[in-house]
C-alpha cells in the first residue's frame, strides 16, 4: 500500500513538473497535462529544466525516484536514491539504475527493462539493489515512459523497499519447495483430497501409482475413480468416515497397464480448519504388495506340512472345527484318530533322521490315500498324525473304517538296505459322545492313545470314560507336585556310597522324599507326572538342591570330613539351558567346593529333546570340577554309539543289571563289559541296587569298586547322615 501511495505521489509530482501539449499520441505514449495549462501552455524542453520546487518535492519522497533517458543515460536521482546507494546523480552515467542491481538479478532485470523500452510499456521488476555498504535489499522497481515537449522520451521510476515481504515470500516458497521435495522423496503415496473426494495435491509416488503423468497438473479429478472398481466402495466408506472427522483405513489396489497389481494400505486422516470443520482429508497410502505376497505364501505354507504334504496342525484344527459345526447342525457323527509311530525315536537313533523322514513321508502318503473321500489327515508334529473319519453311521462304523485305514497305512519298510522296525498306535474318539468340541475330542483321543501305549503299543484303542480315571490320576499327581513346591514339602534323604572291598564311606546319594499332611513319607514316583512338567520339575529340583547344599554346608562348618553328594536330575531341568550356571552360582553362595558335588543324568537325557543343553551343562560342570555320572547305563539304545562324546566322569550300572546278574550269566557278562569299558575310557564305575553279599562279591570281581544299596546302608535323614560322617553311626 505504501509503495502504491508514494508511487502515485511521485507521478503526481511529475505531472506538476512536465507540461506537454495536448496532441494525439500513440497508445504507448503517456499524456501529461498540468494545471498550469489553464493559464496557457508552457513546456519543459528537457529534464534539466526541472524547477527547483519539483526537485525539492521529489527529494522529500521516502522512496527512491529516478529519471533516465532512452539511451540509458541517467537524468535524475532523488535524495533517497543518493542516501541508499551513496552515488550522486551523474548525468554522464550510462548504466543508470541497472548497475546497482544484484548480479543474480541483473540479466532478468535487464531483459524486462529492454523489452519495456522497446515497446514503451510500463515495467515492474522485483530485484535486489546494492546499498552504499555493498549489501543488497529487495526493491520493487516501477517505471514508465513520458514524452517531453522536445519529442524526446524519458523514463521515470520508483524503487519501493519490499525486502521484508520479499524475504518472507522467498522463505515461504523455499519451505513449500522443501515440503514438496520431502513429499516427493517419500515412497508412500501422499494425497490431499477435498470433502468431495477430488484431488487437491499429490506427490510423485502418488502420481506414479495412479498412472497420472508428472506433467499433468490437472488436479480436481476424483481420487476414487482412479482406483479399480472393486475397491471403490470400501474406499468411499473410509472417505465418508474421514470427512466426518474419524480417522479411517482401507486396503486398496492399483492397476497400471503393463505392471502387476499393487496392493496398498490406505490411512485417511481428517484435516480441520481453525473452526474444527473438516476441510479435507490427508491420505497416506503405503505399498504392501510384497507383504501381501509374503502373507499369501505364508498362508499356504502355514496350512501344509512341509515334510509330508499333509495338513499341518493349524489347518487341521480349522477343518476339524468346520466338521464339528456341520455334524452338529446335521446331527451326524464322525471319528477322530490320533496316531503316532511306535519307537520312532529308535528309528532316528539307529538309522538316522533321514530314515525317520523317509518313514514319515511314506506313512503320510498311505494315510492320505486310505482316507481319501472319507475324511482328511494331518501331521500335527513329530511322528503324531490326526485323521478325521467322516461319513460314518455309528461307533461300530468308525471302528471298522479306522481298523481298515490302519491296516492300509502300515507297510514293511527299509532304508538304505536296512529294515525299519516300526508300528502304528492310534487312539480314537467319536463326536459327539466323546467330546462336543475340538479340544475335548482331541483330549479324549489322546487319552485313548496314552492308555494304548501304556498297555504295550500297536493297534487301535477307542476312548471310554474309564480312561478318565487314569487322566484324573495324572492330574492329581501334578496337583500334588504343585503343592510340594508351594508348601516346601521336599525333604532330602541320603544313602551311603561305599567301597566294595572294605565298605568305607566315599559319598552319599541324595534321594528325594516328601511328606503329606499326615507327615507320612513318600517316594518321588508318587508324583511322577509332575516331573514331566518343566515348571514343577524345576521347582522341586530347586528346593531339593537348596536343602542338599545347605546340609553339606552345615557339615563343612562343623568340621566334618564331608564326602561328595550325588544329585539326580531330570531332563526337563536343562531345557532353559542355564542349569550349569545356576548350580555353580549356588555352590559359590554356600561356599561349597565343586568337587563335593556330583550330578547324575540318565542316558535318555543325552539323546532326547534338549540333549544339546544337557551336554553343554555337563561339559561346563565337569570343567569346573563337578563330578558327572551317567545313570542307567546300558538300558538305552545308543549307549555305545555316543559314549565317547558324553561329558561324564562315571558310569552307573543300572539296578536291573545288578538284580539279574546272579541268575543270568549274560547279564553278568554285560556288567563285566561295562566295567572294562569304563576302565578303558578312564571312567569310574559305580553299581546301584546292591542287596546281597553275592551281588557285592560279583561286582567286585567284575572290576566295580563303588556301590550302594540296602545291603550297604539304608536311607538316612540329614541328621543321621551327619552322625555317619562323625563316625558315630
Amino acid at each position: 500500500m505504501a509503495a502504491r501511495y508514494w508511487g502515485g505521489f511521485f507521478m503526481s509530482a511529475l505531472s506538476d513538473v512536465f507540461a506537454v501539449p495536448q496532441r494525439e499520441s500513440s497508445s504507448h505514449e503517456v499524456k501529461l497535462t498540468t494545471p498550469r495549462q489553464a493559464s496557457g501552455p508552457s513546456t519543459i524542453d528537457s529534464v534539466d529544466d526541472l524547477v527547483p520546487g519539483a526537485r525539492a518535492t521529489l527529494n522529500l519522497l521516502p522512496e527512491m525516484a529516478w529519471m533516465q533517458h532512452v539511451n540509458g543515460r541517467a537524468a535524475y536521482f532523488n535524495r533517497a536514491w543518493t542516501d541508499y546507494t551513496g552515488v550522486v546523480t551523474d548525468n554522464s552515467a550510462t548504466a543508470g539504475w541497472l548497475r546497482h542491481v544484484h548480479p543474480e538479478d541483473r540479466d532478468r532485470a535487464n531483459a524486462a527493462w529492454t523489452d519495456s523500452q522497446h515497446h514503451l510499456q510500463p515495467v515492474e521488476i522485483d530485484c535486489r539493489l546494492r546499498d552504499r555498504s555493498g549489501s543488497y535489499r529487495w526493491f520493487k522497481i516501477r517505471a514508465c515512459a513520458h514524452l517531453l515537449a522536445t519529442g524526446q522520451t524519458v523514463w521515470c521510476g520508483t524503487c519501493s523497499d519490499i525486502d521484508h515481504a520479499k524475504r518472507r515470500e522467498l522463505s515461504l516458497a523455499k519451505t513449500y519447495e522443501q515440503q514438496n521435495n520431502m513429499l516427493d522423496v517419500s515412497v508412500d503415496c501422499i494425497k490431499i483430497v477435498d470433502t468431495a473426494g477430488a484431488l487437491v495435491q499429490i506427490n510423485r509416488a502418488g502420481r506414479e501409482a495412479l498412472g497420472v503423468p508428472a506433467f499433468d497438473t490437472r488436479l480436481g479429478m476424483k481420487w476414487l475413480e482412479l482406483l479399480p472398481p472393486e475397491v471403490r466402495r470400501r474406499g468411499q466408506r473410509a472417505l465418508d468416515k474421514a470427512c466426518h472427522g474419524i480417522p479411517a483405513r482401507f486396503p486398496g489396489l492399483s492397476v497400471i497397464p503393463g505392471h502387476k497389481p499393487q496392493h496398498w494400505d490406505n490411512i485417511l486422516m481428517p484435516m480441520r480448519a481453525e473452526t474444527n470443520e473438516v476441510t479435507g482429508v490427508l491420505c497416506v497410502s503405503r505399498e504392501v504388495t510384497l507383504q501381501r505376497e509374503a502373507e499369501e505364501r505364508l498362508r499356504i505354507a502355514s496350512e501344509v506340512d512341509a515334510l509330508t504334504g499333509l495338513l499341518n496342525r493349524r489347518a487341521f484344527k480349522s477343518r476339524l472345527n468346520r466338521t464339528i459345526s456341520r455334524c452338529r447342525r446335521k446331527g451326524t457323527v464322525f471319528g477322530l484318530l490320533l496316531a503316532d509311530i511306535d519307537h520312532f525315536k529308535q528309528v532316528n537313533d539307529t538309522l538316522g533322521h533321514a530314515a525317520g523322514d523317509y518313514l514319515l513321508r511314506r506313512l503320510a502318503k498311505r494315510l492320505a490315500a486310505a482316507i481319501a473321500g472319507q475324511g482328511f489327515a494331518a501331521r500335527l508334529g513329530g511322528d503324531e498324525f490326526a485323521i478325521v473319519i467322516d461319513g460314518v453311521e455309528d461307533a461300530a462304523d468308525v471302528r471298522r473304517v479306522a481298523e481298515r485305514l490302519l491296516d492300509r497305512a502300515t507297510f514293511p519298510a527299509s532304508y538304505s538296505g536296512k529294515r525299519i522296525n516300526w508300528g502304528l498306535s492310534a487312539g480314537c474318539a467319536i463326536f459327539p459322545s466323546d467330546g462336543k468340541d475340538g479340544p475335548a475330542l482331541m483330549k479324549s483321543a489322546d487319552t485313548a492313545l496314552h492308555e494304548l501305549k501304556a498297555a504295550g503299543r500297536g493297534g487301535l484303542r477307542l476312548f471310554d470314560n474309564r480312561m478318565v480315571k487314569e487322566a484324573e490320576r495324572a492330574s492329581a499327581q501334578r496337583s500334588m507336585a504343585k503343592r510340594i513346591v508351594c508348601e516346601d514339602r521336599v525333604e532330602p534323604h541320603y544313602q551311603s556310597k561305599v567301597r566294595l572291598d572294605d565298605n568305607s564311606l566315599v559319598g552319599f546319594q541324595a534321594l528325594l522324599r516328601w511328606r503329606d499332611d499326615d507327615q507320612h513319607m513318600h517316594l518321588p514316583c508318587s508324583v511322577s507326572e509332575g516331573f514331566k512338567d518343566y515348571e514343577l520339575a524345576t521347582g522341586i529340583a530347586r528346593l531339593m538342591h537348596a536343602k542338599v547344599l545347605r546340609d553339606l554346608a552345615e557339615w563343612l562348618q562343623r568340621g566334618l570330613a564331608a564326602v561328595p553328594i550325588s544329585i539326580t536330575t531330570s531332563p526337563v531341568e536343562f531345557l532353559y539351558d542355564d542349569f550349569a550356571e545356576s548350580l555353580l552360582q549356588r555352590l559359590d553362595a554356600f561356599a561349597i567346593p565343586p568337587s563335593l558335588v556330583e550330578i547324575e543324568v540318565t542316558e535318555q537325557a543325552l539323546v532326547e529333546r534338549g540333549s544339546e543343553f544337557v551336554a553343554r551343562a555337563l561339559r561346563m560342570l565337569k570343567a569346573s570340577g563337578v563330578h558327572t555320572t551317567l545313570g542307567g547305563f546300558g538300558t538305552g539304545y545308543s549307549s555305545f554309539t555316543h559314549l565317547g562324546a558324553y561329558p561324564v566322569s562315571c558310569l552307573k550300572i543300572d539296578p536291573s543289571f545288578v538284580s539279574r546278574m546272579v541268575s543270568e550269566p549274560p547279564v553278568f557278562s554285560i556288567v563285566k563289559a561295562i566295567s572294562m569299558l569304563g576302565a578303558s575310557l578312564s571312567l569310574g564305575i559305580f553299581a546301584d541296587g546292591i542287596e546281597t553279599v553275592e551281588q557285592q562279591s560279583m561286582l567286585r570281581s567284575a572290576g566295580c569298586a563303588i556301590g550302594q544299596g540296602s545291603l550297604l546302608g539304608q536311607t538316612m535323614t540329614a541328621a543321621e547322615a551327619r552322625l555317619r560322617l562323625a563316625g558315630i553311626a
